[in-house]
């Protein structure tokens, strides 16, 4: 009889597709992740960068565009700042307001911020221009500066460009107030929200505003974390040391709709890494039957010959073992070279109204590459159980009685 199927039968062909499945399935898991990851880190840099992780306002504000005042505390302030994971704290205030050009008018949100605020978000969000001079590092005195950040949406739809004269009103105390402000900068963060409405200017404007300069008044304070895991430890500490008339608000709080979205992408994240798991498990699992039927013959020669199911069973593990590692290495290497051209170049796109960014961010995570690579080859190990049973049942004489 011949013996071509034990040369030439599907066990090879078979090994490179399986290989080939789990690189697919580990390349994916990857990538699935690392822009999760990025979506996450993206987003939460946007939204903390231009706000902060957590604010500290009055109880008594009811306007989420117009705080309700308290005093600068810098007792207060400088213990904040004491707290563990908490980076720097910084003092705000919003006010609402038009913008009025000769063709339109624009309702926006004048956001004031203290000199020496946290500049490092709107450095890498400018388009065009430059940051306000009171956000320089060698800003001095104490007047009140009429430069402005505006974003591009209010630009292109005001028809502004850097350099500009804005004329804002604003209503105050029953009377209507306007100031001419200076469009020093252009920024753009792909936040709607943010885009739509804000404009970034001195905290001092709103104090004079709203008359609030002589009491040092503000709006309320900002605080920007390590990280948005700090959360989790700083909002405790907080409450312990906050007034009672003051409330504090996360960044999850302030952006549900965001972080619900982030939360839903894990949840499909979670399902895809189950699905590609088991695409891992049915390739080998597949593979190994299929090469344990296919050497049956030499199988029941090496029992006649004194093998044990043991030492039958470690030659298939081997081989298994070595279809695994290879196609998680090849995983690996796919999605870590694709992460990467993304993160240089971002060939893939995305609709920035849609999704708050316009390319697909990717964070690639070292820990995460490797658990996930160990995860992948412990559930393949796991479900080589299967296919080694057969090994047992494969009866030696019935095997070489069927060869003469």
């Amino acid at each position: 009889m011949s013996h071509r199927s034990e040369d030439g039968g599907f066990s090879g062909p078979l090994s490179f597709i399986a290989v080939a499945s789990i690189a697919l399935a580990v390349m994916v898991m990857v990538m699935s992740v690392a822009i999760l990851q990025g979506f996450q880190e993206n987003i939460t840099s946007k939204v903390a960068g231009f706000g902060s992780h957590a604010t500290i306002t009055s109880y008594a504000s009811t306007s989420a565009y117009e705080e309700s005042p308290i005093t600068d505390d810098s007792l207060l302030r400088a213990r904040l700042a004491m707290i563990p994971g908490v980076r720097h704290v910084q003092s705000y205030a919003t006010k609402g307001g038009m913008v009025k050009t000769t063709e339109q008018i624009y309702g926006i949100v004048f956001r004031g911020v203290q000199r020496g605020s946290d500049t490092t978000f709107f450095a890498s969000c400018l388009i065009q221009g430059r940051l306000p001079s009171f956000l320089s590092a060698r800003a001095g005195g104490d007047s009140t500066s009429n430069e402005v950040l505006i974003s591009s949406t209010i630009a292109a739809r005001l028809k502004l460009h850097e350099g500009d004269k804005m004329r804002t009103y604003f209503w105050c105390d029953g009377s209507q107030r306007s100031r001419a402000f200076t469009i020093s900068g252009i920024y753009r963060t792909d936040l709607t929200e943010l885009d739509d409405l804000y404009i970034l200017g001195d905290l001092c404007q709103v104090q004079r505003l709203n008359g609030w300069g002589e009491e040092e008044l503000i709006g309320g304070y900002e605080l920007l974390l390590d990280d948005l895991d700090a959360l989790n430890t700083v909002v405790p500490r907080v409450y312990d040391i906050l007034p009672y008339h003051l409330k504090l608000q996360t960044i999850i709080d302030s952006h549900p709709a965001l972080f619900a979205w982030l939360d839903l992408l894990g949840n499909n994240i979670t399902l895809i890494l189950i699905i590609m798991c088991l695409v891992c498990v049915t390739a080998i699992i597949s593979t190994m039957l299929i090469m344990i039927f296919e050497k049956r013959t030499t199988i029941g020669l090496l029992r006649a010959l004194g093998a044990t199911n043991s030492m039958i069973r470690r030659i298939f593990l081997f081989r298994a073992m070595r279809i695994i590692v290879h196609g998680i290495l090849l995983g690996d290497v796919l999605a870590l070279t694709i992460c990467i051209i993304q993160q240089q170049w971002h060939p893939i796109l995305l609709d920035s109204e849609s999704y708050s960014m316009s390319y697909v961010p990717v964070a690639i995570s070292v820990p995460i590459l490797i658990l996930i690579s160990l995860g992948t080859l412990v559930a393949s190990l796991l479900a080589l159980i299967l296919p080694q049973t057969y090994i047992s049942r494969i009866a030696p004489a019935q095997i070489l009685a069927s060869r003469t």
